[in-house]
């Protein structure tokens, strides 16, 4: 009898509570969301999967010992978080890799201008950074956050998952699990969160505003964009390189087009394998222990507020460059210089077409949306350099 009550205890029936509960909904939630809705499937099914693994009690699969004579003890998970997140964190930069092959610059080759726009879209990163530091003043909030947490927490404006990973992973690797389900959430919610924004800030008349299609990027130009573009960013910003270098170097692969199996390879083996790892390891992160605090709360709310201004910051930023410009720009491609590619760039598409059928923005929203991806890395990059 004794024998079989200690084998219930030692089951996870016995020992799961309400908060792991909750947690699986949330799962099943993101992998609904994900197969039914297809939202960021790539992003929110392996999540969610893994957000059920991390509140299974008793498996240890985030586990890890650092104890080499006890190593075996850690889970695969555990193994993967600490080696490839915590402490050699390698795998945001090989999703760069495969984001570089499978990205076009033509765009923001054709139309610098957009360059700004994803520059002026960052300044969500730090609104939240300041943001994150301003409650700590709140009496009675209970909040306190550090300077390396607020930077972690700030990226999150940025609207770039692997970027957030990366930079959460080097200065806050406590709050990895919610910085990054939060970001992908928020990218998930481009549709959502950006075209009320974008019409209370913008006029019809200027969303109306149709731009001429982007001229011919030659070949020459493709190669030696990315080329420039890393050697100047990183004599600029040192520790912006992993991202930033593979970044380039991934898109180098595409544009020669000597080497079709290591661009193939980046952008589809090698990226599926990254992602495999790299999402359902931050979903095991998302236990209810770390889920059901304040801090959580509070992320959560920053984020949505970095999110928002980053949009705004990008549409407000098109408008003004339209008082100097003589062939203005529709601002509603602003909004794309938050880095969730393409998401963004189709929303502005979209909101755009809703005021004038004749429009066309996708070519021109691109430039600004792949500007962002390089303006959040740089910021990571200033972030890591500074803290």
């Amino acid at each position: 009898m004794n024998e079989l009550l200690d084998f219930l205890r030692s089951t996870g029936i016995a020992n799961i509570d309400w908060r792991n509960g909750i947690m699986l909904l949330l799962a099943l939630a993101f992998i609904y969301l994900a197969i039914r809705r297809e939202m960021e499937p790539y992003e929110l099914l392996p999540i969610g999967l893994g957000i059920i693994i991390a509140n299974l009690p008793l498996t240890g699969l985030t586990d890890f010992v650092q104890d080499s004579t006890k190593f075996q003890e850690s889970g695969v998970f555990g193994i993967v978080f600490h080696f490839g997140l915590s402490f050699w964190n390698f795998l945001p930069p090989i999703i760069f890799l495969g984001l570089g092959a499978m990205t076009d610059f033509g765009p923001l080759i054709a139309n610098p201008k957009t360059l700004l726009l994803g520059a002026a879209a960052q300044v969500g990163i730090f609104v939240a950074f300041w943001g994150a530091l301003a409650v700590n003043l709140i009496p009675g909030l209970g909040l306190d956050f550090t300077l390396k947490q607020a930077a972690a927490i700030g990226i999150i404006g940025g609207a770039d998952g692997p970027t957030t990973i990366f930079l959460s992973a080097q200065l806050a690797p406590e709050l990895l699990g919610i910085t990054a389900v939060i970001a992908y959430s928020y990218m998930a919610s481009v549709a959502f969160i950006q075209p009320p924004l974008m019409k209370l800030l913008t006029t019809k008349k200027e969303r109306s505003i149709e731009m001429r299609p982007p001229r011919e990027v030659s070949r020459r130009e493709k190669l030696m964009f990315p080329l420039l573009a890393m050697i100047i960013i990183i004599l600029i910003v040192p520790r912006s390189a992993p991202l930033i270098s593979m970044f380039m170097i991934g898109n180098l692969f595409r544009e020669s087009g000597v080497v079709p199996r290591l661009s193939n390879a980046a952008s589809n083996e090698l990226l599926n394998i990254a992602t495999i790892f790299l999402m359902i390891t931050v979903g095991t992160q998302l236990s209810a222990e770390r889920v059901f605090s304040l801090d959580t709360i509070g992320i959560l709310a920053l984020g949505l507020i970095a999110f928002a201004a980053g949009t705004a910051s990008g549409l407000l930023f098109a408008r003004f460059m339209n008082l100097f410009l003589r062939e203005k720009i529709n601002p509603l491609i602003g909004s794309a210089g938050v880095s969730a590619v393409p998401m963004a760039a189709r929303i502005s598409h979209h909101v755009g077409q809703e005021a004038n059928p004749r429009t066309y923005l996708l070519p021109h929203a691109i430039g600004p949306n792949v500007a962002g991806v390089i303006g959040s890395a740089v910021v990571a990059g200033i972030f890591i350099a500074l803290l």
